[in-house]
């Protein structure tokens, strides 16, 4: 069976509906989906309607692959795509490592480009947070990744980045 390659435009967020086109199943499939797979979890406005990401967008391709072409159960596409992700964020460790390390090697501009703030003892609202759990400083390493993926983005597009600093 012949694979055509999907396009997905360079936005931040996309309905529901643009998902479906962009997926091709309608939207029924990808809120029965999202019950099924914890991966596939958009967020949702205050109106409660769907904002996916562009990695759920990547995230429901996926989906449909292992569902609709190579045949897996739910799950099985569910034991699939969590093995995927866990060795993915093997790799993630190491791409936040060598960013770090890189950026103390050169000057080159870290995630925090301001000049840093003298911290008062008395103020705990403004002290670094330490012994956070392994699973804390898991999600802030995730959260620098997607900032600096956003800046990335942003460098690629100056309209966004011009409209954004409007704001």
């Amino acid at each position: 069976m012949a694979q055509t390659a999907v396009v997905i435009p360079e936005k931040i967020f996309f309905k529901i509906g643009e998902v479906c086109d962009i997926v091709g199943v309608q939207a029924h499939v990808l809120r029965y989906w999202e019950s099924e797979f914890s991966v596939l979890s958009p967020q949702k406005n205050k109106s409660g309607q769907r904002s996916y990401r562009r990695k759920d967008v990547e995230t429901a391709l996926k989906i449909k692959q292992l569902l609709y072409n190579e045949m897996f159960t739910i799950a099985g596409a569910r034991k699939k795509l969590i093995a995927d992700a866990r060795q993915a964020s093997r790799g993630e460790e190491t791409v936040v490592a060598e960013l770090v390390e890189n950026q103390v090697e050169s000057s080159a501009p870290t995630l925090f480009d301001t000049t840093p703030v003298a911290v008062d003892a008395n103020d705990v609202d403004s002290a670094p947070a330490v012994g956070l759990s392994t699973k804390q400083r898991e999600a802030l390493r995730k959260l620098s990744v997607e900032l600096l993926e956003l800046r990335e983005m942003l460098k690629k597009r100056p309209e966004i980045a011009a409209e954004s600093s409007a704001v």
